[in-house]
């Protein structure tokens, strides 16, 4: 999906444990024009620009990842804090861009 006219991105970088958890998760998102190559290929050096429909499927993913019981069956355990504060700066980010 090409950008139009009116379509902001949010600039974000993400970097350390919140992107190694992040990129545990792009086997989800197969269907989203190539956002599971960007960020697996994304290497926290530089914000990673990210649209509304690319924030609507990773906001998706992260809620499906940080709900999977086998994948974090500790919720104190350090990934899954990692992921969750993640979830809630796109989260926030999404609400103010995108009201």
């Amino acid at each position: 999906m090409k950008p139009g006219k009116g379509d902001v991105a949010i600039q974000r970088k993400i970097s350390g444990r919140q992107l190694e958890e992040l990129q545990k998760h792009t086997w989800m998102m197969c269907e989203a024009y190539g956002l599971d190559d960007r960020v697996d290929n994304y290497k926290g050096k530089r914000p990673i620009s990210f649209y509304q429909w690319d924030l609507d499927c990773l906001l998706c993913v992260l809620d499906m990842a940080l709900r999977d019981e086998k994948e974090y069956p500790d919720k104190q355990d350090e990934g899954y804090v990692c992921l969750q504060a993640l979830h809630d700066d796109l989260q926030r980010e999404y609400e103010e861009t995108y009201p």
